[in-house]
């Protein structure tokens, strides 16, 4: 395919290193290198180049503690490329304040957990369940009003239409400090049953609406799934140790009360994400108030921390028996894999690398005084990974797998590409992009045009750079960004951990047009 520079590529920004950076929102240029080309003195043209493509085993396991949580991850799902998916979620519990005092003769009447799963807020299904409602106000009594059901899908990836058991246990083990690492298969022991709840897939939220005028009366938090606990649990565990040991310190509670364990019963269905920060344990008690005449017995809440001070643990279990993937071939890095298997949560991911005999083509076409406009790993799907139901994956992480050629050139290290590193602060850039998602194939370009530059045409390495890149890691996710939102907190904090999405994309096959290729646009005078 053959342009005329001045219409393939628009100079953008002039960025670090003095380079003169090119970005355009077409697929044909977001080039590197256009200072060769410009005032109508050069052709672009496009040339594909075969890489190798392989499968990394994560030995289904990541990092899935409270510093890489942002949602934590519910449910299960088994279909026949990938096999069983199954997660549960651990975390502490606090008490709100410390050597509490429930009063006298307090009795628990209703323990409830709140979780907040994501959910669809623009597919509202609105019931009216009561016309004839009365409410009171602290300015008016027996106010006419309407009670309204507000019921909204939750956000799933899976087999919609299942109802999940879903099961809360007392844990047993202590779960460590917030802070501490933890893998996504590490097990920890666990007891008593506090609760359980069916649920549906969808989560309601109550209004009440004044009957004059429609004024909201009332309008509950934000829709969750409730599930009720064990009373007498919590007046053994909590009530009964008033004043004493268990109760007076975060140490101790942590240790006395170590956690709860929210799991699925069934191995199939869905995954969902909810907001790990935002559940709630709320415990609803009376007590004896002699302080009025005659005595009365009110109604008190107390509120649980299950926030961001209490270790969390997304816990990940998988079964690949039966599956396409355990049979499929893995990690073969020098012929590369037919099939490619790319999933979150510490599932498989994707290897690139540049075979030696791809990097000579592109020395001998950079010495015939051509120059690299643009440089993208392409990716389909494979025709196997068609189902209406999977959506398509929308977000990946791209990492440069490098040697230090000086101190250790065995060890293999991680880092931004530079690609990234250069272009991330220019508005509108993005490190790969996607086609036809509504379609079988879909495919993805991952920009690669500075990294493959320095590998062919050593003037665009920095000197002080004396790291070789072996091959490029591509993983489901999103890179996340720093507290402050001015840019990436780093190469190791992404969204992998709680991703649910997967998919199958064609590997390295002769006899495929859709396998992986490196796509190089050229431009000679």
């Amino acid at each position: 395919m053959i342009h005329t520079i001045k219409k393939a590529i628009t100079v953008f920004s002039l960025v670090i290193f003095g380079s003169a950076i090119l970005y355009n929102c077409e697929p044909d240029a977001d080039t590197l290198g256009e200072q060769l080309f410009l005032d109508g003195a050069a052709q672009g043209n496009e040339k594909s180049f075969d890489i190798t493509a392989f499968n990394i085993n994560n030995n289904d396991s990541i990092r899935s503690d409270a510093s890489k949580l942002t949602y934590g991850v519910l449910g299960a799902f088994n279909e026949g490329q990938f096999g069983m998916q199954k997660a549960s979620y651990l975390t502490q519990l606090r008490l709100s304040t410390y050597d509490p005092d429930f009063g006298t003769n307090a009795v628990v009447d209703s323990v409830v957990l709140v979780m907040k799963p994501r959910y669809a807020s623009d597919s509202v299904t609105t019931n009216t369940v009561d016309d004839n409602y009365t409410y009171t106000t602290a300015t008016e009594t027996n106010v006419n009003a309407k009670k309204v059901v507000n019921t909204y899908p939750v956000l799933k990836f899976g087999k919609a239409k299942r109802t999940f058991n879903i099961r809360v246990h007392e844990v047993n083990d202590f779960l460590k400090g917030v802070s501490d690492s933890v893998k996504s298969n590490q097990t920890f022991a666990y007891g008593t049953v506090l609760g359980t709840k069916e649920f549906k897939g969808s989560v309601s939220s109550v209004a009440i609406t004044k009957d004059d005028g429609g004024a909201a009366l009332f309008t509950a938090a934000s829709p969750g799934i409730r599930i009720p606990l064990d009373k007498t649990f919590f007046q053994n565990k909590i009530i009964a140790k008033k004043g004493q040991p268990e109760l007076q310190d975060a140490s101790n509670f942590t240790r006395y009360f170590r956690g709860l364990r929210i799991s699925v019963d069934e191995q199939d269905g869905y995954l969902f994400q909810f907001s790990p920060n935002d559940m709630e344990l709320i415990m609803y008690y009376k007590y004896d108030k002699t302080d009025v005449t005659p005595a009365t017995r009110p109604q008190a809440t107390y509120t649980f921390a299950l926030g961001a001070a209490n270790t969390h643990i997304g816990q990940y279990q998988y079964d690949r028996t039966g599956s396409v993937l355990e049979g499929a071939t893995i990690g073969d890095r020098k012929n590369g894999d037919p099939k490619l298997f790319l999933q979150g949560m510490g599932g498989p991911s994707i290897g690139i690398s540049i075979p030696e005999t791809t990097i000579t083509d592109l020395k001998k076409l950079v010495d015939s005084k051509a120059g690299i406009i643009s440089a993208k790993i392409r990716i389909y799907t494979d025709p196997s990974w068609n189902n209406k139901d999977y959506a398509k994956p929308t977000e990946f992480t791209l990492l440069r797998k490098y040697t230090d050629a000086e101190n250790d050139p065995s060890k293999i290290r991680s880092s931004f590409t530079n690609d990234l590193l250069k272009l991330a602060g220019i508005p509108g850039y993005t490190f790969y992009k996607s086609y036809d998602l509504d379609k079988n194939p879909a495919y993805y370009d991952f920009i690669v045009t500075q990294s493959i530059k320095e590998i062919v045409e050593p003037a665009s390495k920095p000197t002080t750079d004396k790291t070789e890149t072996k091959y490029f890691k591509i993983d489901l996710g999103s890179f996340q960004t720093n507290s402050a939102g001015t840019g990436l907190a780093g190469q190791k904090f992404t969204t992998a951990p709680y991703n649910t999405s997967r998919a199958v994309f064609v590997g390295t096959d002769a006899a495929n047009a859709n396998r992986v290729q490196l796509k190089i646009i050229y431009g000679t005078k």
